[in-house]
């Protein structure tokens, strides 16, 4: 195989090229150990670093116990929850709690008129049924029944009062009390549709 003038002078400029690099490399004045990077601040800056992490390695068992404490009470608190299969089962029961209360009264109140809400999101985790109902009572009655209300063992809580006149010599009123209760978020329907912007 024959060489072309062009491949010999290929061949010839790589010789060359490898030459000048290596006279470069091992001939050139140069310190050839690599440079050390000193840590920034110096010895008492690291101390301090060192420091702050055996505080915070110091701080976990603390930490920790504070997590399962706060899981415990979650856990504790989320047994109040309303449980149901479906959103109007949840209604349903938030409907049964004000009715408990109300005929639990010292004189009972009569329901007159009853409304089932929409279910909506309560936060990320949690969901709010809301029942409306309407009775008519003296006012220290009303009271009573909120205070009742406010006193159960599930998650419910006061949302809406509006209250009118009812009788003037009997000296009632008419109160619409809508009252909710928190349910898991699974049984709040999802919007669909367009989204917020």
């Amino acid at each position: 195989m024959k060489l072309q003038k062009r491949d010999v002078r290929a061949v010839a400029a790589l010789g060359l090229a490898l030459v000048i690099f290596l006279v470069l490399r091992f001939a050139w004045p140069g310190n050839g150990q690599p440079a050390v990077v000193g840590i920034p601040g110096g010895i008492p800056a690291a101390e301090k670093r060192l420091a702050r992490l055996r505080q915070l390695a110091a701080s976990v068992p603390a930490r920790e116990h504070v997590l399962k404490s706060v899981s415990a009470d979650l856990e504790q608190r989320e047994k109040a929850i309303i449980q149901a299969e479906t959103g109007a089962q949840a209604q349903a029961q938030v409907l049964q709690i004000v009715r408990r209360v109300a005929k639990a009264q010292a004189t009972p109140l009569d329901i007159r008129s009853v409304e089932l809400g929409q279910l909506r999101a309560f936060g990320e985790e949690y969901g709010e049924a809301l029942v409306s109902v309407t009775v008519e009572c003296r006012i220290e009655d009303l009271l009573n029944l909120l205070a009742d209300l406010t006193a159960q063992p599930e998650m419910v809580a006061l949302n809406d009062l509006r209250i009118g006149a009812a009788n003037a010599k009997e000296k009632t009123v008419s109160a619409r009390l809508t009252v909710s209760g928190v349910v898991p978020r699974r049984l709040v329907p999802e919007k669909k549709g367009l989204t917020r912007f």
